[in-house]
Parts: C-alpha cells; structure tokens; sequence
C-alpha cells in the first residue's frame, strides 16, 4: 500500500477546520508530554520509535482503521520507517513533511480584516508554537509587527500583494522565540521599532517605540499614543491601527494575560501589568478588535483559523481582566505561571543582538509550546 505524507499546511487545514485525525506520535515520552500538535478532535498514541524497531504488530489494536492516521516524528525519519510499516500491515497512513521541525515553523497568513481608507491586516498563525505575527497593507505599502525568524514568509508575502515592507515593530523584547524584525528590515531596508525600555542592552541600532509616534503605512496609520503598556516586559507596547485593531502583544490574550517573570521581574512589574489591564486598556474603546501576539489553546481559535475577540468581549469572559482583589491578583501572576519558555534567557540575549546563532540553534532553542501566559 501507498505511504502518503501530509504538510504542516495540511494538518492546519485539519485543525481550523475541526477534522478528525489520529496521531502516533514516535518521539520520546518526554518531548511528546513538552509538547505535540493538538486539534480539537485529534487523538493521539505515543509509542517511541526504538519500540517498534521489531515491528508494529504489538500496536496495531491500538490503532483505528475507519480515521485517518498520521505518524509523527522529530524531522521526519523515524516516522516514514514506521509509516511504511504500517502501510504493509493494511492501514492507511501518512507521515508528517519534515516533523514536528516543520511544524515548529509553519506560519498561515490570515486575513483579520480591511482598512477604513483601504487595504488588510492579515495575521500569521504559527499554529506549531502559538505565536501571532502581523501585517498591515495599505497603498503599496506594508508594516510588519512581532515577526518570526522564517523571514521568507513575510517578504514573499508583501510582494505578493504588491507592497513593499517599509516599517518592522516588535511590541517588545520576546522570549520565547527569536524575532525576525531586524532581519526582515535590513533586508527590505526598512525601519525597526523597537520599545527603547526593552532596548537598553541592545547591540545595534532602532527607532525608538514611544507614546505619541504616529507611523503612517500608505493611508493607514498605525497609533502608539499613550499605549506604552508594561507588566511583560519593562517596554511592552500596544498599537491601534485604523481605530479598529488593538494589537496586545504579550499583555493580554484571548484567555489569558502575559506572564510578567520572564526577566526575573514578576514581583516588580506585577502592578505594571495590572495598571495595563484595568487602568489603559479600561479607557479604550470596548469595539476594539483584540489582537494578541500570542494564542496559547486551540479553543482561541476563531472558524477561520485567526484568533481574535472583541476587547469589551475580554472584558467580561477573560478571567485575568475581572480580579477586583489587587492581592489575589498579584497572587494568580506571581505564583500561577507555567514553566518558562525553553532557553529563554538565551533567546532574550540573540534578540538583543548580543550574539549570533547559526539556523540550527534558532531552532533547537525554539522547541516546545508557547507559554508567555499565565495559566
């Protein structure tokens, strides 16, 4: 029988569009228990791969006939060997193109909506790691905000739509994942933005991110005033774009809101956070559409795959966002955090630009879920 393989856009295609698909997965215990792909009706079966060096037989009970099947593995390897096992053994299989690697990098661009004077914001779901990525087109003309280090996507992108990038933000200094914003920019020579607070230990130069900037992309221009919104991070910066779109960064998601430790300042930045959250988010307009750099479950995710909500919305179903107690609110973010992100000290340091790591380390760095929440 016929082994087939499926991409990582194939299985986000399954995702969004709430399909049925059962995974063996044949990576180690622990990396599988770190994190795996996950969708609504998706089932899973972890047996690690020396396990079935001798064959399949011993698993095949375990195994649905009438769903599809996809084995899954670190790069891809393991998983065509076993695939093909189970294909000789009568069932139909797939494997999955290059890996949970290929799912780590798998962006879908989305879009979220149209501009007032016309052009889109589209929203880059990299479903594999959680993170949100943006790009605002308008007149030619395109901003890119929180980008991931597979550049290629975004530029490819901007051409395609007949844009040139001209301006790059990042909301704040990530750690969770190595920022593509200053690659991007020297490539389209464009402008990079960075929040100067997250920026003070930074190696090379940027445009200063402050209240008050007014960035125009064609006829769309994209407001920072009084949007400096620390409690992630020293520095983390909201965006209004259009009147319409409230981009969050790390500070408040769809179920969530950010976790304020990840430079070691949980108790310091705390009341930051929530001075964010209750004080400046609370004079904003509640038909803001919420536009978060982060999605932490696969509920989050809206019919066509974008993740997004209303920020009056978030007000009255996000349970970080209705804490009247100032105590019990210090307590949920200081003491109800998840473990910290792989390497993310290591990753803040490259993003800083205090040193250089080949593709390989960006990746091997970049492994496992997204966890800039609190739970």
């Amino acid at each position: 029988m016929t082994v087939h393989m499926l991409t990582a856009k194939d299985v986000t295609r399954r995702i969004v569009a709430k399909e049925k698909l059962f995974i063996l997965d044949v990576r180690n215990h622990s990396e599988f228990a770190d994190w795996k792909i996950e969708g609504e009706f998706f089932d899973h079966l972890n047996i690690p791969y020396f396990e079935l060096l001798d064959g399949v037989e011993g698993i095949l009970d375990r195994i649905p006939t009438e769903q599809e099947v996809l084995v899954v593995c670190a790069k891809e390897g393991s998983s065509v060997m076993i695939a093909e096992m189970l294909s000789e053994a009568g069932l139909t299989v797939s494997y999955l193109k290059g890996g949970m690697k290929a799912w780590s990098e798998y962006l879908e661009p989305v879009k979220v909506g149209d501009l007032i004077n016309g052009g889109e914001v589209y929203q880059f779901v990299r479903m594999g790691k959680g993170c949100l990525s943006y790009m605002v087109i308008s007149n030619g003309e395109a901003a890119v905000i929180d980008a991931t280090r597979m550049i290629d996507i975004f530029i490819d992108f901007a051409k395609s739509k007949n844009a040139t990038i001209k301006h790059v933000f990042d909301t704040h200094l990530h750690a969770d994942h190595i920022s593509g914003g200053r690659s991007i920019a020297n490539e389209m020579n464009a402008i990079y933005w960075l929040p100067s607070k997250d920026a003070t230990e930074v190696t090379f130069s940027y445009q200063a991110l402050e209240d008050g900037s007014d960035v125009m992309i064609g006829n769309t221009s994209i407001h920072i005033h009084a949007l400096y919104t620390p409690g992630h991070t020293l520095g983390s910066t909201s965006f209004i774009i259009d009147d319409q779109y409230l981009l969050t960064g790390d500070i408040l998601f769809i179920d969530s809101i950010g976790r304020p430790d990840l430079a070691g300042m949980a108790e310091d930045w705390v009341s930051d956070l929530r001075d964010s959250l209750y004080t400046r988010y609370r004079e904003l307009s509640e038909e803001l559409i919420v536009l978060p750099a982060h999605f932490m479950i696969i509920d989050e995710l809206n019919n066509d795959g974008s993740v997004s909500e209303k920020l009056g919305t978030l007000f009255r179903k996000n349970h970080g966002l209705s804490i009247e107690d100032e105590r019990e609110f210090r307590r949920l973010v200081t003491e109800n955090l998840p473990p910290q992100p792989n390497a993310y000290q290591e990753i803040r340091q490259a993003n800083m630009g205090k040193f250089s790591l080949d593709e390989e380390k960006q990746r091997e760095m970049e492994i496992g879920p997204n966890r800039c929440a609190v739970r």
